[in-house]
């Protein structure tokens, strides 16, 4: 029973440490949409995502563990999800784009920096 709590005490830490967006990668903040995929990013190093491919959807919300050159690793402990980042965010036509795995996202809207999803 005490073990029982103790993993779960830990799970729940785990669950809350995110690794805040570095200055680096501030541009990636906000809510970003495309027709099959949406994908929130919040300051304080949180995501939650949703592609939808034909009857099939693929969904997660957990903190960012690591970011790389080409894009960032979201989950818990040792489970993780890797996002390509082939295009970094950029202007076109007034609004801000990216590409992530493959998909075009909009930014539709940005987040408050001490929110959290």
């Amino acid at each position: 029973m005490r073990k029982d709590i103790a993993a779960l005490s830990l799970a729940l830490w785990l669950a809350a440490c995110g690794e805040p967006v570095p200055q680096d990668h501030k541009a990636y903040v906000g809510y970003w949409t495309s027709p099959q995929m949406s994908l929130l990013v919040t300051a304080d190093g949180r995501v939650a995502y949703e592609r939808v491919s034909g009857s099939t959807s693929k969904s997660i919300k957990a903190p960012i563990k690591s970011y790389e050159s080409d894009g960032f690793t979201v989950g818990f402990g040792p489970f993780g999800t890797s996002f390509k980042v082939s295009r970094p965010p950029y202007q076109d036509g007034g609004k801000w784009k990216m590409v992530v795995d493959g998909v075009e996202l909009v930014r539709t809207s940005t987040v408050d920096v001490g929110k959290s999803i």
